[in-house]
């Protein structure tokens, strides 16, 4: 199947998060009208590069980088305002342009500064082992006040000032005597400062705000074409991920109806993004994780190191797995693998195919992060390739050791790779027609 035909479609991670997504997004745009980021928040890095120009995105849709879509950030969004204002005035400086093709939802809620507080008073308060790796942007914390109601705020409330104000201050100082009870922190927030703040915010972003779920069903009804992006990882999500070890939001494309706004039957496609390998930021089981030279060497050849706080990321073989647990969660229908170019040079690659707990063989995903930590992974070891880097144009140029490995995993995973990305331009990407059924 060619981009062109493709109809509504979400591209979701695989593994945990990190995979290359916004490339993929970005690749995908100009067949698409519509780029929604329906879910997570600044917590994610989505990296688009263009020629000699790299942009990091963390709360805008990948397709703001495109003239002609329109970019929605959808009601199941945390929205952190300070940094949604410092990326929209960043792009600017460089020249893309972010007016009427960008609109947040009225229903989207707000990261306030508590939230970030939180994040960082209770990671620090964990002992070393038990730390789940937050990116302290207050995520947890915003969608846990969303939950309880009482203590949250929407875009929209910035419409009343008067009301935001008196709701501002009341939060504040229930969060003043909570943070010292529990943290014994002395910090106190300054309501006043934080509601100018958020009201400025407010006024700099008022032509980006409105409702978003009616505009995107009166774009459907227009019959364009919606692409739908996803944020983090599947084994980060909140219900079916490495539990407690996860994000705070749903990152499968069953969000995409929640945290959108559409119908279950709205998708028609779902495009898989996985890395030739597997890496993790932060705390928490990683049954395949290399802390040896191999694993050292992937980092280093794959610019392993996150794009929203720097960490240099945990890598490992394949696990296929955890991703064959992330493509049934989805109804994946297409798979794109990113960064196969990082694994050339190496001798042979590897991939998980089970694990081993003891006597015991288990070939699905286990839901205690415990029993991940207890398992050994069973390997597959393939041939390596010597190419340090593919300079190809096509799919069946590359070398045959490359293509093997590809066609193993599409015979693993049981869905067709369609997609294989060699480096991080645009223009380093292979479009692959053969393997399993029907391809893009």
């Amino acid at each position: 199947m060619e981009f062109s035909q493709l109809g509504h479609t979400a591209v979701i991670g695989l593994q945990w998060g990190d995979e290359g997504k916004g490339k993929i997004v970005d690749l995908l745009t100009e067949h698409f009208d519509v780029v929604v980021r329906y879910a997570g928040g600044a917590n994610a890095g989505h990296t688009v590069k263009i020629g000699k120009e790299s942009y990091a995105l963390h709360l805008l849709p990948s397709g703001i980088l495109r003239k002609k879509s329109l970019n929605l950030i959808g009601p199941g969004v945390v929205v952190d305002l300070e940094i949604l204002v410092a990326e929209i005035d960043g792009l600017r400086k460089r020249n893309i342009h972010v007016g009427d093709n960008l609109q947040i939802s009225e229903r989207a809620h707000l990261v306030m500064p508590w939230h970030k507080m939180q994040d960082r008073l209770a990671e620090s308060s964990l002992g070393d082992d038990k730390k789940i790796g937050t990116t302290a942007k207050g995520i947890g914390p915003c969608y846990a006040d969303k939950m309880l109601r009482s203590t949250a705020l929407r875009v929209c409330d910035l419409e009343n000032a008067l009301r935001f104000r008196e709701r501002v201050t009341e939060i504040a100082d229930q969060k003043n005597t909570v943070f010292a009870a529990l943290y014994r922190d002395a910090e106190r927030l300054d309501a006043n400062a934080i509601a100018d703040a958020y009201l400025a915010f407010g006024e700099q972003l008022r032509a980006h705000i409105a409702d978003t779920t009616a505009m995107l069903h009166e774009r459907i009804d227009a019959h364009d074409r919606v692409l739908f992006e996803g944020a983090q990882g599947s084994m980060l999500d909140i219900n079916h991920g490495t539990f407690p070890y996860v994000t705070s939001s749903s990152c499968i494309s069953g969000s995409v109806t929640t945290s959108a706004g559409v119908g279950p039957s709205t998708l028609e496609s779902v495009v898989g993004v996985i890395k030739a390998y597997s890496t993790r930021v932060g705390g928490g089981p990683f049954p395949t994780e290399l802390d040896n030279d191999i694993g050292n060497k992937i980092r280093e050849r794959g610019h392993e190191f996150g794009t929203t706080t720097g960490r240099p990321r945990r890598c490992g073989w394949f696990d296929a797995v955890a991703v064959r647990h992330a493509i049934r969660l989805s109804g994946v229908t297409e798979l794109a693998v990113m960064h196969l170019d990082t694994l050339g040079t190496f001798e042979q690659v590897r991939v998980c195919t089970a694990y081993r707990r003891g006597k015991e063989t288990i070939r699905t995903f286990p839901s205690r992060a415990e029993v991940l930590s207890d398992v050994e992974p069973v390997f597959e070891t393939l041939p390596g390739w010597s190419v340090d880097r593919p300079e190809v144009g096509s799919f069946e140029q590359l070398p045959d050791e490359a293509r093997s490995y590809i066609e193993r995993l599409e015979a693993i995973l049981g869905v067709p790779i369609t997609l294989v990305s060699i480096g991080p331009e645009r223009t380093a990407t292979l479009h692959r027609t053969a393997g399993v059924g029907a391809g893009l």
